[in-house]
């Protein structure tokens, strides 16, 4: 299930859009996190490459199985990391900016400490 940041980033993007949106395509993801839709384009299909995501004729954005899991779990680190820099008195702005950046490198077990004592808000 390796995969690295960017790959991560577009999942918990993907996962994020489509619980607010009706279907996910590349120009919302590229909306939203501020890239060209080219690159997106080159992401979309290196994570359909790997089996993360489908795309329909349409240009329709889902996650597979695989992608799903992934996505989650970044975005479980995101709310627990976060919660738990706010709880120490971060601001919430740099709490959340900052739990973007270690949602990909914390380890597990730290990861599953921090889980034990703290609820995302």
């Amino acid at each position: 299930m390796a995969t690295n940041e960017s790959a991560e980033n577009y999942l918990e993007t993907i996962l994020m859009l489509s619980k607010k949106l009706p279907v996910v395509r590349a120009v919302d993801i590229s909306n939203q996190l501020g890239f060209k839709k080219s690159s997106v384009s080159v992401a979309m299909k290196n994570l359909r490459e790997k089996n993360h995501i489908t795309v329909t004729d349409a240009g329709f954005i889902y996650l597979t199985e695989s992608g799903r899991a992934i996505a989650e779990m970044i975005y479980e680190r995101h709310e627990y990391i976060s919660a738990w820099l706010q709880s120490l008195g971060v601001p919430k702005d740099i709490a959340t900016e900052d739990a973007c950046k270690m949602e990909h490198v914390i380890s597990k077990e730290s990861f599953e400490a921090i889980k034990k004592h703290c609820t995302p808000t």
